[in-house]
């Protein structure tokens, strides 16, 4: 059986999606796979062993001259790929227009989610079948709820399996213990406190324990020089592609995350991790896997899902921490679980 995937974005959207593969080939041994999904994160799906093909697409460099003769050249051949192939399943596990727009170029019976249960409902007009899959529940569920359906077994109640193989991304040459703090994110309001970042390297570097700090644009790495700063064990790392960064997080003796793609990266390789989460749920979307704490900012508003915060307005002694949620989760209690799973 031939199943073409169209899950595009992003990090973590994608990575969730690795564990209904897993199912799915366990249930049905002959079944394979080609993916769609957005040129940035097109080294991922390549990690699980049973995916084919990885069809890559770039909509978030498209939609900024959507109208350009170069733009329509590579969407047209982007068409043209697709319309090569005869699937026997198209699942769109994304649940956007878009997504589902670009899967009706492929050739296949066309899956997805229902009216009720896609993120943006008139996608679902877009499929043959549509599948009904509760919101309300984490996303690697969903995504493995929905695989179920569409390919008719029943849904495994086992731990997610992400299906990829930590060793090819262990080095062989033994290192010194260390800890990888994720500090970059998207949101400004997922953002743990600088301040925050800095006493906890701080305290690592009093226990003697080296800290690499990873970056991925000019505001993350002038951040990651600031929380260096603070220690001589700490460490700013060159800047690094998907697979360069699974070796490093797959070496860490440990991790603290916020709410960011490598958080699900680290939680796929099955390294422990402790997350951070200010405006976001972790039942819904946190890191899913084996040693993964989670810890929730106890707040008022929290979580909010806001990208921008609104708390402090009318507030006549606003708090010192943006954002304020954050101020819940000192660096004092994050180091103590720092240790446990030392």
């Amino acid at each position: 059986m031939r199943v073409l995937i169209v899950k595009t974005s992003s990090m973590g959207d994608v990575i969730h999606t690795l564990p209904a593969l897993t199912d799915a080939v366990r249930a049905l041994p002959q079944i394979s796979f080609d993916w769609l999904v957005e040129e940035n994160f097109a080294e991922i799906p390549k990690w699980h062993p049973q995916v084919r093909q990885v069809i890559p697409m770039a909509w978030r460099r498209w939609r900024k001259n959507l109208f350009s003769l170069q733009t329509l050249k590579e969407i047209v051949a982007l068409r043209k790929k697709l319309r090569a192939e005869k699937y026997d399943l198209i699942i769109d596990a994304q649940g956007l227009v878009k997504s589902a727009f670009f899967s009706r170029f492929a050739k296949g019976l066309h899956c997805g989610l229902d009216w009720q249960s896609a993120r943006e409902r008139w996608a679902a007009l877009f499929y043959q079948k549509t599948y009904t899959v509760l919101f309300e529940q984490h996303a690697v569920v969903r995504a493995r709820s929905l695989f179920s359906k569409v390919l008719g077994y029943a849904l495994p109640e086992t731990t997610a399996d992400y299906g990829i193989d930590r060793k090819k991304f262990v080095k062989d040459d033994a290192e010194q213990p260390y800890l990888v703090f994720l500090h970059g994110t998207t949101w400004a309001t997922k953002h743990w406190p600088e301040a925050s970042w800095i006493a906890l390297t701080e305290l690592a570097g009093k226990a003697g324990i080296t800290v690499k700090l990873p970056w991925g644009n000019a505001a993350e790495h002038e951040r990651a020089q600031r929380i260096a700063a603070s220690s001589d064990k700490a460490i700013v790392l060159p800047k690094s592609d998907l697979a360069g960064m699974a070796k490093v997080l797959a070496g860490a003796k440990a991790i603290v995350a916020v709410d960011t793609g490598l958080g699900h990266m680290a939680a796929a390789l099955d390294i422990p991790t402790i997350s951070l989460y200010g405006p976001t749920d972790p039942d819904l979307t946190g890191a899913l896997g084996k040693s993964q704490i989670h810890l929730k900012a106890q707040f008022p508003c929290s979580p909010c899902f806001r990208k921008e915060c609104t708390y402090e307005e009318g507030v006549s002694q606003p708090s010192p921490l943006y954002p304020p949620c954050f101020s819940s989760l000192v660096a004092g209690s994050v180091w103590l679980k720092v240790e446990e799973l030392l």
